[in-house]
């Protein structure tokens, strides 16, 4: 990205804000700056933490030092927000985790028109899938449940999975869609209306999201009123808390951690490995999103 052509601000916060800015004026997509900002903001406060200060001038950031020791700790599990199986300080970044933080310190590094860059390492296989893997594991998530689980989480699962690979969006890109965002039966191909607009969708897609419309259906019909109306929903009743009964299935939207959660654990039954959404996206050149030809998508 070339650099702005006025004055950069001083302040590394404001800098930051700055460059995701000027990411969205270029067009890149919501998922892209997200993950810039997640980026930027965790080697602010790393930075911030180890310099002991509430604030930093910009040229002290992105110094290639204080970069290698963030690096360093968020291999080692040390930036790590969220807790894990084994505690929240256990859990060593991904390898493509560990090469997004990178890209997106010598993005931030170009855009302030600095010549020092980290070296970018290779994708590594294992966080990502080929398209045909891709597409046989969301065949395989649509038509065998393993044994134990539940079969409404299991199409649930498999129509989020194939709407992520659809879409190019994140799970909670896709959580607040609602029943009338999903259009199976407009024409030429169906649709799903994005906050960018409507967005094609294949007919395998389709035909996974029309078995979850269904399952959902069945489970709407419980509930005494109207339908709220929310594309996800729980399958089973939550757990009483505070000494109250949880709402039923349907009234409340499933939350992004109960659907990374079912996506995880179906994925590990069936593939053998706790695969992430992001594993079933087509790759993306330059951060933006590459939509498929409406008549592409038709003859699919």
């Amino acid at each position: 990205m070339p650099p702005p052509t006025h004055s950069l601000p001083a302040d590394a916060s404001t800098a930051i804000s700055s460059f995701l800015d000027a990411l969205e004026a270029r067009g890149y997509v919501y998922e892209t700056r997200r993950l810039r900002a997640h980026f930027l903001n965790e080697y602010l406060e790393y930075v911030l933490g180890e310099e002991q200060a509430t604030a930093l001038p910009v040229d002290t950031l992105m110094d290639l030092t204080r970069a290698d020791s963030w690096i360093a700790a968020a291999a080692a599990g040390r930036t790590r927000r969220r807790n894990t199986l084994t505690g929240p300080d256990a859990a060593a970044a991904a390898g493509n985790s560990q090469r997004a933080r990178i890209q997106t310190w010598n993005s931030f590094a170009e855009y302030l028109g600095l010549p020092v860059r980290l070296e970018t390492p290779p994708a590594t296989h294992g966080d990502w899938l080929e398209p045909e893997e891709s597409h046989r594991l969301l065949r395989t998530l649509a038509v065998k449940r393993p044994v134990g689980s539940n079969a409404a989480t299991a199409i649930r699962t498999a129509a989020v999975a194939a709407l992520v690979a659809a879409t190019g969006r994140s799970i909670p890109g896709l959580h607040r869609l609602n029943l009338a965002d999903i259009d199976l039966k407009h024409r030429p191909f169906p649709q799903v209306l994005l906050d960018t607009g409507p967005h094609p969708l294949d007919k395998d897609t389709a035909d996974i999201l029309r078995r979850w419309l269904d399952v959902r259906a069945g489970i709407t019909r419980q509930l005494e009123g109207s339908d709220p109306g929310y594309l996800w929903i729980p399958t089973k009743p939550g757990r009483p808390r505070g000494g109250e009964e949880p709402p039923k299935p349907g009234l409340t939207r499933a939350a992004v951690r109960t659907l990374h959660s079912a996506h995880r654990n179906l994925v590990l039954q069936v593939f053998g490995a706790p695969l992430r959404p992001g594993a079933l996206l087509l790759s993306r050149r330059d951060g933006r999103v590459h939509q498929p030809h409406p008549e592409a998508v038709a003859r699919t």
